[in-house]
C-alpha cells in the first residue's frame, strides 16, 4: 500500500504543528499517521488514495457516517448560507434542547458549549457551586477531557496531577477511585463524603478498551451521593444518543443522574458540548444564578442544525437498529475469531460500540457473553474479563498499537488510534464492511 503523500503530509506538519497534529492522540500510530482526504458512507480516502472501513468515525461523532442523509445536509446547507454565527440566541438552539430534553431522563434544561471538555469543565464547577464543597471522586483511567480537575492519576490516597502544568493543589481535591469497585467508593465517602460536590463517571469506561459496569456499581454511587448530598454526573460525551439510543446509556443502565455532559453524537459531528439536568441545578448557572459560563461560540447556528437534524432522523429511521445490529455482528464474529485464534483476548463493546482488548491469560468467552463482555458472574470467563482501565493496560498494549493496527492498515481497516480508544458503529457501515473487517481480524490475529 504507498502511503508517501501520509509520510510526506507529516513530515510537513512536524515542522508548524506540535508534534505533526492537533490532538494527541493523533499522533499514536506508528511510524506516522495517515492523513485523510475525504469519507465516504462508512469509509475514509486517504491522501494517497487508499480507501478503508472506518471504524473510528472522528472518534465517535458521526452516528450518520460521513455521507449525511438529505434533510440533514439540507439543513446545515441552509444555515451555513444563512451567515456562519451571530452572537446572539436562535430558535434552533430552543428545538435541540427540547428534543434532547424530551429523551433523555436527566434532563429538564440544557446550556450548549463547544466541547466534551467544556462540558465536564462546567459541570464539575456548577456542581461545586450548587454544593459549596471542593472534592471531587472520578474514575481511575476514566476521561473526561483535558481539564484540570480531572488530570490526576494514583488512588484515594495518593494522587497527582497527570499532566505537566496543573499545581498539586488542584489534585488534592480530585479522589480517583477505580471503576467498578463498590466497595472502595463506599470507603471514600465514609471519610470523605461531607466535601464531596460531585462523582464523576462514564457510564462505562469508553477511552480505555471499552469497560462495562459490573451489576450495582452505578446504584451505590447513585445511593452514596444521595446520602450525602453530592452529585452524580454521568459523563455521556461518548455514550450519548449512541449508547442506549435516543435515552442515552442512562436509560440502558436505569439509572438517572443529577447531571449530564455531552459532545460528539450531539453536535452531528460540529464542535460542540452540552451539560444537562436538572431545573434547580440548571439555574445555578448565569445568567439565572451565580455560577458563571458563557462562550461566543456556544450553540452555534450551524452545529445546532447538524445536531438536531441528525437525532430527528435518527428519531424517524432505522439508524439505532441497523448500527446496533452492526455492532452485534460484528462482536460475535470476533468472539468466534478470538475464540479459535487468541482465546486470551477479549471481545467488548455493546450497541454500536467494539473492541477486541488484549488482555493476558483466561480461556475464550462463551455462553452469556457471546456478544462481548457483559460483567456476566456466570460466565466463565468473568474474572478475566477487564474491570478498570489498569486490567485493560495490563494487557499487550504495544502488541495492539505496534503489530496489529498496523496489520489492519495494510487490509484496508482502519481502527481506533491505539489500544485504549472505543471503535465505532455508523449508520452508513454495511454488512459488507463488516465481513471484510471480520476477514481481515482472522488475517491479522
Amino acid at each position: 500500500m504507498n502511503r508517501e503523500n501520509s509520510r510526506e503530509s507529516y513530515d510537513r506538519a512536524l515542522d508548524v504543528l506540535v508534534g505533526g497534529v492537533n490532538s494527541a492522540v493523533r499522533a499514536a500510530p506508528q511510524p506516522y499517521p495517515t492523513f485523510v482526504r475525504k469519507g465516504d458512507g462508512g469509509h475514509v480516502v486517504d491522501v494517497d488514495g487508499n480507501r478503508y472501513v472506518d471504524w473510528v468515525m472522528g472518534l465517535g461523532p458521526l452516528l450518520l457516517g460521513h455521507d449525511l442523509p438529505d434533510p440533514v445536509q439540507a439543513a446545515v446547507q441552509r444555515r451555513t448560507s444563512e451567515g456562519p454565527m451571530y452572537g446572539m440566541p436562535t430558535e434552533l438552539e430552543v428545538d435541540h434542547a427540547e428534543f434532547v430534553a424530551r429523551h433523555v431522563p436527566s434532563v429538564e434544561m440544557v446550556r450548549f458549549v463547544n466541547s466534551g471538555t467544556e462540558a465536564t469543565t462546567s459541570a464539575v464547577r456548577l456542581a461545586r457551586g450548587y454544593t459549596g464543597r471542593d472534592k471531587i471522586v472520578v474514575m481511575q483511567s476514566g476521561y473526561h477531557g483535558a481539564q484540570e480537575s480531572t488530570l490526576v492519576e494514583g488512588d484515594a490516597d495518593h494522587h497527582a496531577p497527570s499532566s505537566a502544568g496543573i499545581p498539586a493543589s488542584f489534585a488534592e481535591h480530585t479522589i480517583p477511585v477505580p471503576f467498578n469497585d463498590a466497595d472502595e467508593a463506599t470507603r471514600v465517602f465514609e471519610e470523605y463524603g461531607d466535601d464531596v460536590a460531585c462523582v464523576l463517571v462514564e457510564p462505562l469506561l469508553a477511552n480505555k478498551g471499552i469497560v462495562e459496569p459490573v451489576d450495582g456499581f452505578h446504584e451505590t454511587l447513585r445511593d452514596l451521593t444521595r446520602d450525602h448530598g453530592a452529585l452524580l454526573v454521568w459523563d455521556e460525551v461518548i455514550t450519548g444518543f449512541r449508547v442506549g439510543g435516543l435515552g442515552c446509556a442512562q436509560s440502558k443502565y436505569g439509572v438517572t443522574p443529577d447531571l449530564t455532559t455531552f459532545g460528539k453524537i450531539v453536535g452531528g459531528g460540529f464542535p460542540v458540548g452540552a451539560i444537562g439536568g436538572r431545573s434547580d441545578l440548571m439555574e445555578e448557572f448565569t445568567p439565572v444564578g451565580d455560577v458563571f459560563q458563557a462562550g461566543t461560540f456556544s450553540g452555534h447556528p450551524v452545529t445546532m442544525a447538524a445536531g438536531h437534524e441528525t437525532l430527528r432522523y435518527a428519531a424517524e429511521n432505522d439508524v439505532y437498529e441497523h448500527v446496533n445490529d452492526i455492532g452485534r455482528q460484528l462482536r460475535e464474529g470476533l468472539q468466534e475469531i478470538v475464540a479459535e485464534q487468541a482465546p486470551q483476548y477479549t471481545v467488548v463493546g455493546t450497541d454500536s460500540l467494539f473492541k477486541v482488548v488484549f488482555t493476558r491469560g483466561g480461556e475464550a468467552q462463551s455462553g452469556p457473553c457471546e456478544d462481548g463482555c457483559r460483567q456476566d458472574p456466570d460466565c466463565e470467563r468473568f474474572d478475566a474479563c477487564p474491570k478498570n482501565g489498569a486490567d485493560v493496560g495490563r494487557g499487550a498494549v504495544e502488541r495492539w498499537n505496534r503489530v496489529f493496527r498496523p496489520q489492519m492498515l495494510d487490509r484496508g481497516i482502519m481502527l481506533s488510534q491505539n489500544q485504549f480508544e472505543s471503535q465505532f458503529v455508523a449508520y452508513g457501515h454495511t454488512e459488507e464492511d463488516v465481513e471484510r473487517t471480520l476477514d481481515a481480524y482472522r488475517e491479522a490475529l
